[in-house]
């Protein structure tokens, strides 16, 4: 696996009708793809996001959203940035990655993630726990979907998770590759030097040189060359071709939440959720992610552009600017 470069679709609110709703998701995806993007992700949500839009708003199921998305694709990786581990069961879990990657001929990843949104978990009935028992449910799912992605059969007898000989049959291959996403440099990091093809960095961009030495530090004891773990970050994108229109977008997007753009100091910014933000034209954008991720020892990124990626064009145009980056 490879992903140098990907492109995530969490906003589900830009269509007039629901009927429109996923030929829209599909457009962005063909679209992604045509432009040479690696892999397409949805979140593993339930609600929408708190800085995205209101619980209420448009989320799909990212599993049936991404075996739809299999047959209305060729070439491009599917996966979830990143599966609630609380979601599912892990062995149902390997299951249900691993059917994706039959659906789709081999270009299935599973994202995976320990959970956090305690909202859905509250209002749907999954159990929350705290942060250690999430991250211990996490450590066993591993223990069980990786042996199972492989062709093998565990047994295992954990504090959360159990499995007798469990079987994972049809499969096409035996390197399904597994990405974890987080920023978590005691845990998450541990786990992704033990058990990860890939890391996808969810932090601010500021962070990342720090991130980055301590990713090092737990592949070492983990005795793992960390060359063997890619990385990427997850950016949010406001690109146009018009960059004062693309400018005006994230001034009025962050007005939404309370946040004065304009007014925000660079300590505050660094602070603040703009510092995950990459705005301007194209051009601008990828000259931002070289300095700001790439520069910093990060070997790729992950792009969603909330507020426009749906119109077309647009995914087209960040795809081509960002592509010579990271090829």
């Amino acid at each position: 696996m490879s992903i140098r470069l990907g492109y995530q679709m969490p906003n589900f609110s830009n269509t007039s009708s629901i009927r429109e709703l996923f030929p829209t998701v599909v457009a962005q995806a063909r679209e992604a793809e045509a432009a040479g993007f690696d892999a397409a992700f949805v979140m593993d949500h339930f609600y929408q996001l708190p800085l995205i839009g209101p619980p209420d708003a448009p989320m799909l199921e990212a599993y049936s959203a991404l075996s739809a998305l299999a047959l209305a694709t060729d070439r491009i990786q599917l996966s979830a940035l990143v599966t609630g581990n609380t979601y599912r069961n892990p062995a149902l879990l390997a299951k249900t990655v691993t059917t994706l990657d039959v659906v789709s001929g081999g270009r299935a990843a599973l994202g995976i993630g320990a959970g956090w949104f305690e909202l859905e978990h509250q209002q749907y009935g999954f159990e929350f726990g705290t942060f250690t028992e999430r991250f211990e449910r996490l450590e066993e799912a591993l223990q069980i979907i990786t042996p199972m992605l492989r062709g093998q059969r565990p047994t295992f007898d954990g504090t959360w998770y159990r499995t007798e000989s469990a079987i994972n049959e049809p499969r096409v291959r035996d390197d399904l590759p597994i990405l974890l996403g987080g920023a978590g440099e005691k845990k998450t990091f541990a786990l992704a030097a033990r058990f990860a093809d890939h890391l996808n960095i969810i932090c601010n961009a500021s962070e990342l040189p720090r991130k980055v030495a301590v990713l090092h530090q737990r592949c070492e004891e983990a005795d793992r060359d960390p060359a063997t773990l890619e990385t990427s970050f997850l950016a949010f994108v406001i690109a146009d071709e018009d960059g004062d229109r693309a400018r005006k977008i994230q001034s009025d997007m962050m007005a939404q939440v309370g946040i004065d753009v304009a007014a925000l100091s660079e300590a505050e910014r660094r602070e603040s959720v703009v510092d995950r933000q990459f705005v301007g034209t194209p051009d601008d954008v990828a000259a931002q992610i070289k300095d700001r991720v790439l520069d910093q020892g990060i070997d790729g990124v992950i792009v969603n552009m909330v507020a426009n990626g749906h119109e077309p064009g647009v995914v087209e145009a960040v795809g081509r600017a960002l592509l010579p980056l990271v090829k």
